[in-house]
């Protein structure tokens, strides 16, 4: 699969490394017009961001696993033709700081002009220098490891309750990930995705709206695909146990082809939560509750709350029983840690 005509040596030696066979480096040093030295450099480069190459003597490099490199092209050939529609911009790139940054800041980034009500834009990265989930945590994954996609999105105006729109969106990713493969994905509240209290992905949604006009929202997608140990030590460095789907089976993901389902039912997602809000999604949150029932530990900034989780309410708040009473607590207060 060739990279961009535009792309650096970096890119094209991920590019060409993909399919997962051993490039020898002169084979790899003649497609690309370059000396034997500047391809080790490349490579050095891609192990540092925490690409899995193998290099065996006398042989070349490959990649540990195979890896399908995002294309917006067959993003958006995959989109149902509804959502395809809506679409008004769509871009693939190398490397950004983070892709809802971006598209918060379209001017390089998207088409020009004010996102209309009801289009949407989108923009993954292969890979995030300074990747974001929640609470400022920065989100670890190498070049090709995951997929890093954001969504942008006008409403008309301020949806009711739309603090709980994340909650609704956790729901479409999750079920975009059903779609694509037979995983187990359950909701960590407020947004993560889990499979056995690890974690598969998270949601990371940016509002920006002013007076009664139109608001902008900008949600986040990140799923793990493939870490490799080193990024894997990496994340569990910050307390953070992961998993990707390489490990739950899925040994070849075709990021491009999940990105369009992601898209698919994010964008209808949004339409439904604008028309019924968050009742919509209530009954498969439910069904899908990490949390519910079990002992969580809730960190506020002045002290912790304990007590057992009773789901959430219309409003997307979690409810914890403890010490004789009912508490409720909004999305961008506090942090969860379920006690098995």
């Amino acid at each position: 699969m060739s990279a961009p005509a535009a792309a650096t040596l970096v890119q094209r030696v991920f590019h060409a490394l993909a399919d997962g066979a051993v490039h020898s480096g002169e084979q790899l040093a003649a497609g690309h017009g370059v000396t034997r030295s500047a391809v080790w450099k490349a490579v050095g480069a891609l192990q540092e961001l925490g690409v899995a190459i193998e290099a065996t003597p006398n042989r070349g490099y490959g990649l540990a696993a195979p890896i399908v490199p995002l294309e917006v092209v067959r993003i958006r050939a995959q989109l149902a033709p509804d959502v395809r529609a809506r679409l008004r911009h769509g871009e693939v790139a190398w490397s950004l700081a983070s892709t809802n940054s971006a598209l918060l800041a379209p001017a390089a980034h998207a088409a020009p002009g004010e996102l209309p009500v009801g289009q949407f834009d989108f923009l993954a990265a292969e890979y995030q220098s300074a990747g974001r989930g929640r609470n400022a945590r920065q989100w670890f994954a190498p070049p090709g490891g995951a997929l890093c996609l954001s969504l942008g999105w006008s409403f008309a105006s301020l949806p009711k309750a739309a603090s709980a729109l994340s909650l609704a969106v956790g729901v479409c990713a999750m079920q975009a990930l059903a779609e694509f493969a037979p995983l187990a994905v359950r909701l960590k509240w407020p947004n993560d995705l889990v499979v056995d209290d690890r974690k598969l992905g998270g949601v990371l949604m940016e509002l920006r709206a002013e007076g009664a006009g139109p608001a902008h929202v900008v949600i986040g997608i990140g799923i793990n695909c493939t870490l490799g140990a080193e990024v894997t030590r990496r994340v569990q460095a910050t307390g953070v146990e992961p998993v990707d789907l390489a490990s739950l089976g899925v040994l070849r993901c075709d990021r491009n082809r999940l990105a369009a389902l992601m898209l698919d039912h994010l964008v209808r997602g949004v339409l439904e939560f604008e028309q019924a809000g968050l009742a919509a999604f209530g009954a498969a949150w439910a069904n899908a509750d990490a949390l519910v029932g079990r002992v969580v530990t809730v960190k506020l900034a002045d002290g912790e709350f304990v007590g057992h989780a009773r789901g959430i309410d219309a409003d997307g708040a979690l409810c914890v029983h403890g010490n004789d009473r009912l508490r409720r607590f909004n999305s961008g207060e506090v942090s969860v840690r379920a006690e098995s």
